[in-house]
């Protein structure tokens, strides 16, 4: 079994590829990951250069679950604090938010680790049992995520064609940033992209006006 080349290089590895480094010698003699660089030794096998594509791939895939996971404990343990902090690290907010919300509608116990976590992104929006339903078709068949993407939106055509038309409004609202961020908290902590939280308090604004 190789080992990692780390010695001569210790400043610039990465503080977070030690354990990637760790699974990248069992097919190299010699492999250092750095921030921006993944130096192979010449001369490697076709199998053990796959095997690294696998494992940097899974690396990959696997940190935007990690960073979801890592933002939901944040707004849980420091809510006050956690955007700040994120803000001094220069991390996107935006893809952050994307990331915990795609965590948030599946829980660790529901994740697959055979599909990616694009896979899930894109089912994140439909009800739990849709998702379950798509989730095993996509496992079992072997779906990449474009052509789990195409039989999710075909369904959704085909349904859509047994209902009657629906009128399609846009709505603008210029709102301050403050209003949009309570917005947004509000609608993490319903475990709701935007839009769909606002949709819901329109329908109960408007029921309890109609009801009145």
């Amino acid at each position: 079994m190789g080992e990692i080349n780390a010695s001569t290089h210790a400043r610039e590895v990465h503080p977070a590829l030690p354990k990637l480094s760790e699974k990248l010698s069992k097919a190299v003699d010699k492999t250092i990951a750095r921030r921006t660089t993944l130096e192979l030794t010449s001369g490697i096998s076709l199998d053990d250069w796959q095997k690294i594509g696998k494992q940097l791939f899974v690396a990959a895939d696997s940190s935007a679950w990690w960073l979801g996971d890592w933002l939901i404990y944040g707004r849980t343990m420091y809510p006050d604090r956690y955007q700040r902090a994120i803000e001094e690290t220069h991390l996107d907010y935006q893809t952050l938010r994307n990331y915990a919300w795609v965590a948030r509608r599946f829980a660790p116990p529901r994740r697959r680790p055979a599909l990616s976590f694009q896979h899930h992104a894109e089912l994140a929006s439909l009800p739990e049992n849709e998702q379950e339903y798509w989730l095993d078709r996509a496992e079992r068949l072997s779906w990449s995520r474009n052509f789990l993407r195409s039989r999710v939106k075909a369904a959704r055509q085909a349904g859509e064609q047994t209902e009657q038309h629906a009128i399609s409004m846009r709505v603008e609202v210029n709102v301050s940033r403050d209003r949009r961020q309570r917005w947004i908290q509000a609608a993490d902590d319903a475990d709701q992209d935007l839009q769909s939280w606002a949709m819901s308090m329109l329908d109960h604004a408007a029921a309890a006006v109609l009801m009145g």
